[in-house]
């Protein structure tokens, strides 16, 4: 006779195991426990977690730039720690001969203990450049380290000590050696191209990089925050291209929202910064570009604009925010094949982008003048959900509506305009200037609005 064993067993049923793509039915052992069956617990299938797919790689070397850590022990540093990252991100844009993800999909793995081989699946890039900063005083300390996503390599590894007076140097000398490691042949002129810096005044650049994560939200407030911010930049440096810029940035989105108190004198504001902007900064293409977007809200012929920002691109092919702004500028002009094409290059160059409900109401209108009515409202349905405020979408969205002949939807769109006190049609000037589009877009946006405009 067999040695007979008490156990207690107990089926615990299909059980997800690493790297085994389907659930195992698993069984837990007691010793010493009278022999019973326990039943399976009833638990439904695990659905197996798959990875992300890969982004096809671009067919030049590919970057992404992750959110340094500061090291500073104190986390008020962090706006100059992210701040510095962006300049990197920027100075390795302008070579031409790499594809370099933008900064707000770059910024989704801030905080967050990052596998290289997944940022690289996610993003869709060969390399990974990861670091630190450390600012003590007027000490500063960058270090950085360069990894195949691919494999895991770590190909660079470097650090840069300075002090404050340096600090734009010390930017550029990362993103250089960097660029060396990628690509031997790429010219250091090519990242180094623009002698002039932003400013010499840093308490101005503290303001400015203070004013960024504001200026990055949709509204009111935040636009008035951040326009108190680059004021106090601009009376410290009243030649500060990206301060001006930006602040002619600000000033338009008031006026595009309706909440500027007196629209003229904001007008007017726009186009003095813009020009100031531009003589400041005449070869930066991020100056350029917010130039560009500020120009759309204050006047009728895009000609200046959208010249402003194909020279912005010709100089930093990688922008994801240029090629955005090249989309709008596009559809507002009558040109929506383009305007997708533009729309879709800057989603690919910032995969995971915060502005993607932005790149959504484009596209949306693109497909909304192309009469693909059901993929336009889906897209604009959605990037009002995300961003209620913005009245773009929620002008298109009423007129698509009305348009398909749900015209409770669109009466329901008037509403919501009403109700967060937007004007329920554009004022002051015609957001689309090809007369046909803009018939098309009016004339179903006064169906849905019905007596009311």
């Amino acid at each position: 006779m067999r040695a007979r064993l008490d156990l207690a067993v107990t089926d615990l049923g299909p059980t997800p195991l690493k790297n085994i793509a389907e659930p195992v039915r698993a069984y837990a052992l007691q010793v010493g426990v009278p022999a019973q069956t326990t039943p399976a617990p009833q638990v439904e299938p695990a659905t197996p977690q798959m990875p992300p797919a890969r982004l096809a790689l671009p067919d030049k070397p590919s970057i992404a730039v992750l959110p340094f850590q500061n090291t500073s022990g104190d986390p008020e540093q962090e706006y100059f720690a992210d701040g510095m990252v962006e300049e990197i991100i920027t100075a390795l844009s302008r070579a031409r001969s790499l594809f370099v993800i933008a900064r707000n999909s770059s910024f989704t793995y801030k905080g967050k203990a990052a596998d290289i081989k997944q940022v690289g699946r996610e993003l869709g890039v060969r390399y990974v450049l990861e670091g630190s900063i450390r600012k003590a005083g007027p000490k500063l300390r960058i270090t950085g380290q360069l990894i195949d996503a691919l494999t895991g390599a770590h190909l660079w590894a470097d650090r840069f000590d300075g002090s404050m007076d340096d600090v734009f140097d010390l930017q550029d000398k990362v993103a250089v050696s960097v660029a060396g490691v990628i690509e031997p042949a790429l010219r250091e002129a090519e990242i180094r191209r623009s002698a002039a810096r932003p400013t010499v005044d840093l308490s101005a650049y503290d303001l400015y990089l203070r004013s960024l994560p504001v200026r990055r939200g949709w509204g009111k407030t935040p636009a008035l925050q951040s326009l108190e911010l680059l004021r106090q930049a601009i009376a410290r440096d009243p030649n500060f291209g990206p301060a001006l810029a930006a602040a002619a940035w600000c000033t338009s989105q008031l006026i595009m929202g309706d909440w500027a108190d007196e629209p003229e004198t904001a007008r007017r504001d726009v186009l003095d910064l813009v020009r100031r902007a531009v003589r400041a900064a005449p070869d930066d293409p991020e100056v350029l570009v917010w130039a560009a977007g500020s120009l759309e809200a204050v006047v009728e012929d895009l000609g200046e604009a959208l010249a402003m920002v194909d020279y912005a691109l010709s100089l930093n092919p990688s922008s994801a925010i240029g090629w955005m702004w090249s989309g709008f500028l596009r559809l507002f002009a009558g040109s929506t094949d383009a305007a997708i094409e533009h729309f879709e290059t800057s989603l690919r160059l910032d995969p995971r982008t915060p502005l993607r409900s932005f790149h959504h109401t484009g596209l949306g209108a693109c497909y909304f003048f192309q009469r693909r009515f059901d993929e336009a409202a889906a897209l604009l349905a959605g990037s009002l959900r995300q961003v209620p405020t913005y009245v773009t979408t929620a002008w298109v969205l009423a007129s698509c509506y009305a348009h398909m002949e749900r015209l409770d939807d669109a009466r329901g769109i008037i509403d919501h305009l009403r109700a967060i006190g937007s004007p329920v049609t554009p004022r002051g000037k015609n957001l689309f200037r090809e007369p046909a589009q803009r018939e098309f877009f009016l004339s179903g946006l006064r169906r849905a609005a019905g007596e009311a405009v």
